[in-house]
């Protein structure tokens, strides 16, 4: 199995999860409407986070500054090896959690 099949396996399997086509190639992740992230293929993830949660990630090593955005909530993560696949998972988990806990937080 690719790098990308086990992304989109195990994060298009989440409850509520939507996987569509994105905008500038590659595969996009939405729950209650709003994006958790997207692939650029099978080497680079990027998710969008608040900027206070986009500097706790970049400084604790998990994620960088987006590759074309620097001064956004958004962050970019590198897949250079299968390895690498669980870190951009945890990251894709972490913005999921944080989604689907604000609707739960308004029901």
């Amino acid at each position: 199995m690719g790098i990308r099949e086990r992304i989109e396996g195990e994060v298009g399997g989440w409850p509520g999860v939507e996987m569509r086509a994105h905008r500038f190639g590659g595969v996009e992740f939405r729950v209650n409407g709003h994006e958790i992230g997207h692939l650029h293929g099978e080497r680079m993830a990027d998710l969008p986070f608040p900027v206070r949660m986009r500097k706790e990630l970049v400084a604790a090593g998990e994620a960088e500054v987006h590759h074309v955005l620097p001064q956004t909530g958004w962050v970019s993560y590198r897949i250079r090896q299968p390895e690498d696949v669980e870190g951009a998972l945890g990251l894709f988990r972490k913005n999921y959690k944080r989604l689907t806990a604000r609707k739960e937080a308004r029901a």
